[in-house]
């Protein structure tokens, strides 16, 4: 009979339930008083008021009632722990990765030591009023030339880049920037209208030296035929692009992404705990890995702070969660916030759950660096990202960053994809095989099998897809960007 409940950690209060289970059955040791729907948590003992729950042996609530063992422990008999900016501590933990055997990978090689995992071609509007023509452009371009050669051409359209005012413009321009100069790009072509406040002139002019082979430059108002003239570039940059050939490296030479997505009570088990485990393998080999989603991390944020390199870099963790908050508060809401409907019914009771959940993706080892806004991840490691939990501007932060791909965990499903291959990864059997035309890699098989084998299996995906096999959004073409945004459009 399969398992029905799980007890994460020795230390835990609460266990979690596998499957939907009845008032009366006797589980872990304690008989039930109520149903418990899969996901959810019951105690494991009594737990008095004020006494804090714990889960995967950190706190995640406090009880804002007498819980009585067997009990459903839920948002209706515990509160949150979290609270404003609070003073943190640098308490050192010392984190030492297994030796791991590497594995090679073929890739593209850039310019300036960048490789690419894709070798695309790319339509980046600078202003949401030239969308229509940006895929116009693609549109013709395929049906005249086709993509024999390179791995498809893709327009990237978004409302952004005019009347927008002071660090909305900016973050505007230098996440089009970031996206110019990513190396899964073999050539883009930079569409403007020429009357929109982010510029073509002062675009160019910061984003510094180009390829003027493979990057090109159109203002729609300063064309007959921007259609024909967009077109004409396109096929310009495509003959340069296509003599472009995949080389070996080792799988040391990417950077990966990692995003939670919609979440449950069994997010600890199976899907978040085994992308830590891939974590801990790029790092091992000398690759990155990067966590983004600062508000995933407030109430987990000690444990990362604990794990940095030294303290410059437990300073910088301390400025990404405060300035996080600080967002918060200007926009008159609590730091607190209990996470989605979603995440409520499948058994995620507070953002501290939620953020234990989300941390785990980002394994054992030590957090090397800290990237903000304006910067690229350079350091080789664990960095942290500034960036919003939203799956659309999570999934480009991470890919404006630097990274080739992201690892997209989910307990419910979605079919989104950023400008990156976004790898689709469920933690349960149920949803993988429900929405197979979604998911492109089932971690509930766990509960069926070992870590240790699915991790090999996702490393082994992870190589193929470097090696230019397509994700479920690539194969349906869901590809899309979002831009986040703090200030006033006029």
């Amino acid at each position: 009979m399969p398992k029905q409940t799980i007890i994460i950690n020795e230390l835990d209060n609460v266990a979690v339930a596998l499957s939907d289970l009845k008032t009366g059955e006797e589980c872990e040791g304690v008989v039930l008083r109520e149903d418990i729907s899969k996901g959810h948590k019951f105690a494991l003992k009594d737990i008095e008021e004020g006494e804090q729950v714990v889960k995967c042996g950190n706190p995640i609530a406090r009880a804002s009632q007498q819980i009585s063992a067997g009990s459903h422990v839920h948002i209706h008999n515990v509160r949150t722990n979290l609270s404003e900016n609070l003073e943190y501590t640098y308490e050192k933990v010392e984190t030492e990765l297994k030796q791991v055997k590497s594995r090679k990978v073929n890739v593209y090689h850039r310019a300036g030591g960048e490789i690419g995992i894709r070798n695309e071609l790319w339509v980046i509007p600078t202003v949401g009023c030239v969308n229509g023509q940006a895929k116009l452009i693609v549109e013709t371009f395929k049906r005249r030339y086709g993509t024999e050669g390179f791995d498809g051409v893709f327009a990237y359209t978004h409302p952004y880049g005019c009347s927008q005012l002071g660090d909305d413009r900016e973050r505007t321009k230098l996440i089009l920037q970031k996206m110019v100069r990513h190396p899964n790009a073999g050539g883009v072509l930079v569409l403007g209208l020429g009357c929109e406040n982010n510029q073509m002139d002062e675009f160019k002019k910061s984003l510094g030296w180009v390829d003027d082979s493979r990057i090109k430059f159109l203002a729609c108002q300063e064309a007959e035929d921007e259609i024909e003239t967009g077109v004409q570039l396109l096929n310009q940059i495509s003959e340069i692009i296509c003599h472009d050939q995949r080389e070996e490296d080792d799988i040391s030479c990417l950077k990966i992404g990692f995003k939670c997505g919609d979440s449950d009570g069994l997010s600890f088990i199976t899907a978040n705990p085994l992308v830590g485990r891939v974590s801990d393998y790029i790092i091992a080999t000398g690759g990155t890995s990067v966590l983004s989603e600062v508000p995933k991390m407030f109430g987990t944020e000690q444990l990362l702070m604990n794990r940095a390199r030294d303290e410059e870099v437990y300073l910088k963790i301390v400025k990404l969660i405060n300035g996080f908050k600080d967002y918060f508060r200007r926009n008159g809401l609590t730091v607190y916030e209990n996470p989605s409907p979603d995440n409520k019914a499948g058994g995620i009771t507070t953002l501290e759950e939620k953020s234990l959940g989300c941390t785990q993706a980002s394994g054992s080892g030590s957090v090397e660096d800290v990237v903000f806004d304006d910067g690229f991840v350079t350091v080789r490691g664990l960095n942290l990202l500034n960036g919003p939990g939203n799956d659309m501007c999570a999934v480009t932060n991470l890919g404006a960053a630097g990274c080739h791909l992201v690892l997209f965990t989910t307990e419910r499903g979605t079919p989104f994809g950023g400008f990156i291959p976004t790898v689709k990864i469920a933690a349960n059997t149920d949803l993988a095989n429900k929405k197979s035309n979604w998911i492109d890699f089932n971690a509930g098989a766990v509960s069926d099998s070992d870590f240790d084998t699915q991790t090999e299996k996702l490393l082994s995906l992870i190589t193929d897809i470097a090696n230019g096999k397509k994700t479920r959004n690539e194969i349906n073409d869901s590809r899309e960007i979002a831009i986040f945004k703090t200030g006033v459009i006029l």
